[in-house]
């Protein structure tokens, strides 16, 4: 294949990436994004295959076979509930995979015409060191927050004294290292970069708590895609640079969304620690002489069914329970008795960006019903029952009115402003930032002890 076409053709896969990001930013358009995106990719891999260059298919076929049947293992198998944790794990992946090429770049970098060994261009220097570095930051990184959503590390924030100096004097370092790896191409310099960009990627996640965690994944999603971008400056490669380019760049902004969402900074995110002992043992303590008014699936059944109005928010308590059908179900017996429903999500509900979408999306909700925080909001002051499905975090008015709080100034769903307010929960636990919700304890709240599937399915008995 000619160079002129691979650039042709390379150039028509970027166009397809930027219109399957655009699809994508809609849950009515997201199958649409998703059909460009695997086109793109399937125009890049097949021309990349073709290329001059490629001198062996053996092994190329070989790891895509194990990594394409890995794949589609995961895909059969994956629970809703578990692709936050599947999308850092895929994030870690990424990162190793730039470290591996700039590994196979510096010692053999006669293969990627940047040089020879020990007389590497200062440019690809450069770009090697900084894919490096980002590479092996979001590799432990990913890793790290992986282990938090998936529970095998504590979601709670890790901090110690003095941590905030030893992550700058650690970042000084790596760029103080990535400089003299540039004027002396020593391999030990090589090695300490990557080993130090290691140790980094685990102390930035360790002090971030369970709440931040939406944010973290979208952030490691930006550093995937900006090591992904240095690598394909190593290796010459336009359409790796596009589309790194492009990862990197919705990944940062979306973290800024996320981060607007929860009204804390980028830095603060990052700096701060969000949910730790503090706030535990601040809820446990202030609430054990308050009571709850609790009810049955009939009573909620009665009590939705003569509303005119019931916005539904969904949490991760209804991600982990699968409950997104029932409620689907629940909603439309409502609608066919006249009943307005609607669908209320903030953007860091779940334990990803665009969760609870997926999920709604998922169980065929109508894209017009559901809404964002800033769309409802003001509306649940005129709304006859807020019914509540295992959000707690984004529900919870301590963000208002508690300076306090490690959740406050985050906007949240002012749920609590609905005549009535249905809460489904396990139990009386505080949510995932350690925070106790004081909705639980109004006068105009009922809470709905059980699993969040089984209640609603309850509900949708007692309304047939």
């Amino acid at each position: 294949m000619s160079a002129t076409m691979s650039s042709l053709l390379y150039l028509v896969s970027g166009v397809l990436f930027i219109l399957a990001l655009r699809g994508l930013s809609s849950p009515e358009t997201a199958r649409r994004g998703n059909r460009f995106g695997m086109a793109g990719m399937l125009i890049a891999v097949t021309t990349t295959l073709a290329l001059p260059q490629v001198e062996s298919y053996g092994l190329i076929v070989l790891a895509i076979a194990i990594g394409g049947g890995i794949g589609t293992v995961l895909a059969l198998r994956i629970q809703m509930t578990a692709l936050p944790q599947l999308v850092a794990a895929f994030h870690s992946l990424v990162g190793l995979a730039a470290c591996f090429v700039a590994t196979a770049a510096y010692f053999n970098p006669e293969a990627y015409g940047i040089g020879a060994r020990g007389a590497i261009s200062m440019g690809s220097l450069i770009e090697m060191g900084l894919g490096l570095a980002i590479g092996a930051i979001t590799f432990t990184g990913s890793i790290i927050a992986f282990g938090k959503l998936q529970g095998i590390v504590s979601g709670k924030p890790v901090t110690f004294t003095g941590q905030h100096m030893l992550n700058l004097v650690i970042g000084l370092g790596l760029l103080a290292a990535i400089a003299m790896l540039v004027m002396t191409n020593d391999d030990a310099l090589f090695w300490a970069i990557f080993a130090a960009a290691l140790v980094l990627g685990i102390l930035i996640i360790i002090p971030i708590g369970g709440a931040d965690m939406p944010v973290v994944v979208s952030m490691l999603n930006s550093y995937s895609g900006w090591a992904a971008c240095g690598i394909g400056f190593t290796l010459g490669n336009p359409l790796l640079i596009i589309t790194g380019a492009l990862v990197g760049a919705s990944g940062a902004i979306l973290s800024y969304i996320m981060c607007k969402g929860m009204n804390r900074s980028f830095f603060n995110v990052i700096l701060g620690g969000f949910g730790g002992d503090d706030a535990v043992a601040a809820a446990s303590s202030s609430d054990g002489d308050k009571t709850v008014k609790q009810g049955s699936a009939e009573d909620a059944a009665f009590i939705m069914e003569n509303a005119d109005s019931v916005v539904i928010v969904p949490g991760y308590g209804m991600a982990v329970a699968q409950a997104q059908h029932a409620l689907r179900e629940m909603g439309d017996m409502l609608k066919a008795r006249g009943v307005t429903v609607r669908y209320a999500i903030h953007p860091v509900a779940g334990r990803m960006p665009g969760h609870m979408n997926v999920l709604l999306a998922e169980a065929n909700v109508p894209y017009e019903d559901v809404l964002e925080l800033e769309e409802i909001n003001r509306d649940f002051a005129q709304t006859d029952v807020a019914f509540v499905i295992g959000a707690n975090d984004v529900t919870n008015p301590a963000a208002k009115t508690d300076p306090s709080s490690p959740i406050y100034g985050m906007p949240i769903l002012d749920v609590e402003l609905a005549k009535t307010v249905l809460f489904i929960k396990r139990s009386m636990a505080s949510g995932y930032a350690g925070v106790q919700n004081d909705v639980f304890f109004r006068d105009n709240t009922m809470m709905l002890f059980g699993d969040a599937k089984k209640m609603c399915e309850e509900v949708v008995q007692s309304l047939d």
